[in-house]
């Protein structure tokens, strides 16, 4: 049945309290109630165990980096077609079992998870996962997740689950949906803006990395009405690990290296994403149409993203209501900053985190302003927030595995 309707949920014991947290999505003065649960591991060695579907690409290999020292998630299974039979560590020697050895780290569980073999996925023994994150390539996730077992929960961090429009999806990704029954049992994983939604969630589809450093700083202007839904510009530049890790000749070393580049101009794939999540912050509105001009550039670094949002001002909204709103709806959000006057986010300053950082500046053009907003495409845009989603979904707290402070230089 691939609807999915009578999934159930993995036995993870968890102790759950309340908590009062902000987001955009929240009600009155933008909060929401914000469920903090600790997993309960037992002293018997209980945790959720983890499948990574895909763990030889950049997303899977992060996935494993993060969850190398999570207290509550074992992973019991990782797949690759590419270097099925090798072990893990061969793989990526970055994750070699001596690294993760500690005394908060039983030497057996680092070595059982770093001496894992890498498998097809038709070969996973699902009687031994609760969970999967799957970080296959676009197009080729619809099918093997409608075959999974229907109580595992699943992350997706491909785009295949992400528009809730499946004739949206044929026509940007070129090809029918393979599982349009699938596809509204997803919930969307904007944690900031999502997490009741997905905290009561078996599956979820991971934001894009652009859609993510878009949605942070402007959904909340959007829901409180300090911005237009007219003439939003978004300039936005990644690292070149956002195209994967398969051999292109667009990011040849040679190719990449010493200039920047525009691409996707007016038809990346990530457009329907954004527009989407844009208009959901309208809903009281009766969703308006909403249509942003995009232009995406591909930057010689590996990792980071910097998004420069330039929107007009709405109903007499001053620069300091801009600011005022994005700092009261993340004051109390663990991953989100909003930096003070004159302050100017660099990628570099949330390299391997899952941090959002942002500010806000008066545009030259009066009625304007500009929003700048700064992640690690790879973490906050990709693996670290899918495992901000499977913290909740599972009941551990949220920032669990993710408090790494940002690498520099």
């Amino acid at each position: 049945d691939p609807s999915h309707k009578t999934r159930s949920t993995p036995h993870v014991p968890v102790t759950a309290t309340a908590a009062r947290g902000s987001g955009p999505r929240g009600g009155e003065g933008g909060t929401v109630d914000r469920m903090i649960a600790s997993a309960s591991v037992s002293s018997g060695g209980d945790s959720a165990r983890v499948a990574v579907l895909g763990a030889s690409g950049y997303t899977g290999a992060e996935i494993v980096r993060l969850l190398a020292l999570h207290p509550g998630m074992q992973v019991s299974a990782i797949t690759s077609e590419r270097s099925a039979g090798k072990h893990f560590d061969t793989v990526f020697p970055h994750l070699r079992e001596s690294f993760f050895r500690s005394s908060s780290t039983a030497g057996s569980r680092s070595q059982s998870l770093m001496n894992l073999e890498l498998q097809r996925v038709e070969d996973v023994s699902w009687d031994s996962v609760d969970a999967v994150f799957c970080c296959l390539p676009h197009g080729t996730t619809q099918e093997i997740i409608a075959a999974l077992p229907r109580s595992k929960k699943v992350v997706d961090l491909s785009a295949d689950f992400r528009l809730r429009d499946v004739g949206e999806y044929a026509q940007w990704y070129g090809k029918p949906h393979a599982a349009p029954d699938l596809q509204k049992d997803f919930v969307y994983g904007l944690t900031e803006v999502n997490r009741e939604a997905v905290a009561r969630a078996t599956l979820v589809a991971n934001p894009g990395c652009y859609p993510t450093s878009i949605q942070i700083p402007l959904v909340p202007l959007l829901r409180e009405r300090l911005i237009s839904t007219d003439d939003i510009i978004l300039d936005a530049k990644s690292g070149v690990s956002g195209a994967g890790r398969a051999a292109k000749q667009n990011t040849l070393y040679t190719e990449i290296a010493e200039g920047i580049n525009a691409y996707g101009v007016t038809s990346h794939r990530h457009v329907p994403e954004i527009e989407q999540g844009l208009m959901d912050a309208m809903a009281e509105d009766g969703s308006p149409e909403i249509k942003v001009s995009f232009t995406p550039h591909l930057m010689p670094m590996a990792r980071g993203m910097q998004t420069t949002c330039y929107v007009k001002l709405r109903g007499g909204a001053s620069l300091e209501d801009v600011r005022s709103a994005l700092a009261r709806n993340y004051a109390d959000e663990p991953f989100v900053h909003v930096l003070g006057e004159g302050e100017v986010p660099h990628t570099r300053h949330v390299r391997g985190s899952n941090h959002c950082m942002m500010a806000v500046f008066a545009d030259r053009i009066p009625g304007r302003v500009i929003l700048v907003s700064v992640i690690d495409n790879l973490v906050k845009g990709a693996s670290g927030q899918a495992l901000q989603n499977m913290n909740l979904m599972l009941g551990f707290d949220e920032t669990t595995g993710l408090m790494q402070i940002p690498m520099f230089p």
